[in-house]
């Protein structure tokens, strides 16, 4: 049978049309259902939330969640596409306005962004119910046309069919006479057995826009007119700005301006080169009087500090110190350092804002819109309306771009407030400036102890951290800092789901380090994961117990936890002995699981430790529990890409302070793993009914802990600091 569907799909359908425009404001969208309707056909070509159909046959998902490369569109997409039954090929995306009422996130309340890797746990009802509500719409519509009842048409790839008349019918030739049909007040959804989408490979919504060039980043921006803006910043947090002489950077070709602004000396000019050439001709003094001149070492010096005494309690198990006291020299201590990382997307931070006739108009990869958008109209004295927000894509976040603060945001408009200007101004951060002036995952410090029973059973754990709050101080702190302690901090520890009847987590907070710091992709259980995973397996050497085994065991009450634990050390074999190395080398292989974002994952590592202490890990194998997997594929190369942005941090990643001054500027200081480095990688989903989960961040956590325990298992030496150091994993 002739397909409609293909045949406009050659005449260029993704052109924007006339059509039905859906928005729906799940779940309480019923009792607008008559106003609704005649909105619609009255406005075809208002976009509203979620949903647009063109009479050009094109299906628009509008996006409330940024895409910075995890996958979010083609998710969101095969949502409403699956309940539609939408021709997958005439599906398209598009970025959502900033409009917390229309499009809020619902795990975070009454803000619109993207993070905590919620976008698909939070749109799994909200966009399945949008794409069968115009499902039944388009449905209702082409029984009124054809005289036929509603129960007989079926759908199928974009095209409905009335199979006893033999009409047929696209989504693009109903969709005007769909917008007059009354919203649904309920709709039934697809029983996952019937799922032709979801669980299935769909080719990416933003590959080929990628590949072509067509995709639009902040950096492609070009406005009539445009300025660009680059700044200089203190070299040191807290340092203020002196004095500045332009002459020379005036004398560049190119540049337009250059001016004070809170965060310190910004040049304009026609062109991002001559920016940068105008900066680094300033003479620039800066006032240090009141900056922060720790070294990471004596930073480090006060967090073991600090760690010698009780912290705040973020949880208290039985009686976890009198069982440890008791235990005296039969404890098993250890202590861990993690440094200051930056996030290092591909893409550096960027904006671009201009001034309209009556507000602000913003193009940028937009991940905390209702943040973002607020602070704009504050400092402009601006309804928040008025601020417009285009979301465009992002070249990598990891946390970087939800910034709590909008600090290169807030820098942008400051240039336009300051300058007055009415040109579009882009502003630029080079990868010195992100990586020197930005935000970074908190330094952090770790102790742990413990004691065992005869029979090599954990009688009471004892874990106190020490690092700042990313939380304090930010519009987030009144719901994730209770009694004192920051869940951000102590997630993954306080969190810990073995088995223990005596466990005790306690938090110090250092007052005074102004170092800017923000989550970094899976934010707390970077950290926690490694310190917890790690020490417990010294404690299964020091019982004697397998691994694997020793968590099982401490993991009965946790079905999820276990069945990728199982599943994860039955794909590698485990067990089983290594195959050999060259002459010199010494082979290992490590376990870990963790929870994070609701969201279950086992890594075993295994690794070659050479004489020299080189570490090269050859193949990680993963087993994800993620809940209902909407797009497989793209949980395996999250995974996979998770593997290789914890590698680099286990591997290489460090910020470190001299005299309160990053040392690191670009990658030559700051590396990712190479392509050599990186493992052979295998992902094995759990098949679950439950509703979906995060999965960005969570293959995150298990990597370095994996790789620790596995270099442990070759060598004998526990690895206590990140990154790791050759020099103490020598022959």
């Amino acid at each position: 049978m002739n397909n409609p569907i293909q045949n406009l799909s050659r005449r260029g359908f993704l052109q924007g049309a006339a059509g039905l425009t859906l928005g729906l404001s799940l779940p309480a969208f019923a009792a607008k259902a008559g106003a609704a309707a005649a909105q619609a056909a009255a406005t075809p070509f208002e976009p509203t939330p979620f949903l647009r159909i063109g009479a050009d046959n094109s299906v628009t998902v509008l996006s409330k969640h940024l895409e910075m490369g995890q996958g979010t569109y083609t998710g969101l997409a095969t949502l409403v596409a699956e309940e539609l039954d939408a021709a997958w090929i005439q599906v398209k995306v598009e970025g959502a306005p900033a409009d917390a009422k229309r499009f809020n996130n619902l795990a975070f309340g009454p803000m619109q962004g993207t993070g905590g890797s919620t976008a698909m746990a939070n749109s799994w009802d909200q966009l399945r119910q949008t794409g069968a509500t115009a499902r039944a719409m388009l449905v209702s519509a082409a029984a009124k046309r054809w005289n036929v009842p509603a129960a007989e048409i079926t759908v199928r790839d974009g095209v409905l069919s009335h199979a006893a008349s033999k009409r047929q019918a696209t989504f693009g030739e109903l969709a005007e006479a769909a917008a007059a049909e009354a919203v649904p007040a309920s709709v039934s959804l697809k029983n996952p057995k019937d799922f032709r989408l979801i669980g299935k490979h769909a080719p990416r919504k933003d590959s080929f826009a990628k590949t072509n060039g067509s995709a639009q980043f902040t950096q492609d921006v070009h406005l009539p007119g445009m300025l660009v803006a680059v700044v200089a910043h203190s070299p040191r947090f807290g340092g203020k700005l002196k004095s500045f002489d332009a002459r020379k950077a005036k004398a560049i070709k190119g540049v337009v301006d250059v001016v004070a602004i809170p965060t310190g000396v910004a040049v304009l000019a026609t062109d991002t080169w001559a920016a940068k050439k105008g900066r680094d001709a300033l003479s620039v003094e800066w006032d240090d009087s009141a900056a922060f001149r720790m070294g990471s070492a004596e930073m480090q010096a006060l967090y073991q500090a600090l760690a010698q005494n009780p912290g705040l309690i973020a949880r208290k198990d039985g009686d976890a110190p009198a069982v440890l006291a008791a235990a005296g020299t039969r404890t098993i201590k250890a202590s861990y350092d993690f440094p200051y990382l930056a996030h290092a997307a591909m893409e550096p931070m960027n904006c671009v804002i201009q001034r309209t006739a009556d507000g602000l108009e913003v193009w940028n990869g937009e991940q905390f819109q209702t943040v973002d958008q607020g602070t704009l109209a504050a400092m402009f004295e601006l309804p928040a309306d008025k601020v417009t927000i285009h979301m465009l894509y992002a070249g990598g976040s990891f946390g970087r771009r939800a910034s709590t603060q909008v600090d290169y945001i807030r820098e942008a408009a400051s240039i336009v407030k300051t300058t007055g200007t009415r040109a579009p101004v882009k502003l630029v951060w080079m990868r010195e400036d992100d990586t020197k002036a930005g935000y970074y995952r908190p330094m952090f410090h770790h102790t742990l102890e413990a004691t065992l029973d005869a029979d090599g059973s954990i009688r009471a754990w004892r874990h106190r951290l020490v690092g700042q709050s990313i939380a304090k101080g930010s519009p987030f702190e009144a719901f994730m800092i209770k009694d004192g302690v920051d869940h951000l901090s102590v997630e993954g520890a306080a969190t810990l789901p073995y088995a223990i009847p005596n466990l005790q987590v306690e938090l110090h907070t250092p007052a005074d380090i102004p170092v800017p710091v923000l989550w970094w992709r899976s934010v707390g259980s970077t950290h926690t994961a490694y310190s917890t995973e790690t020490f417990l397996d010294r404690l299964a050497a020091e019982a004697k117990q397998d691994p694997v085994a020793l968590r099982l065991k401490l993991l009965e009450k946790h079905p999820r936890h276990s069945a990728v634990l199982r599943l994860a050390a039955d794909k590698a074999g485990w067990g089983t002995p290594l195959a050999k190395g060259k002459p010199g080398e010494r082979r290992g292989r490590g376990v870990a699981v963790h929870e994070s974002f609701h969201s279950f994952v086992a890594q075993v590592a295994e690794v070659t430790v050479k004489a020299d202490g080189s570490v090269k890990v050859d193949r990680i194998v993963a087993a994800v529990d993620c809940g209902m997997a909407i797009n497989p594929d793209n949980i395996r190369a999250q995974v996979e890409g998770s593997v290789g942005f914890a590698l680099s941090a286990a591997l290489h990643g460090e910020i470190t302070l001299k005299d309160g001054v990053v040392e690191q500027g670009n990658f030559g200081e700051y590396a990712p793993i190479r392509i050599n480095e990186m493992p052979k990688v295998e992902v094995h989903i759990v098949a679950s009914a439950e509703k979906p989960t995060g999965i960005g961040e969570p293959g995150v956590p298990p990597v370095a802990p994996a790789v620790a325990n596995a270099i442990a298992a070759a060598t004998g030496k526990w690895v206590t600091r990140m990154p790791f150091r050759t020099d103490a994993l020598k022959a």
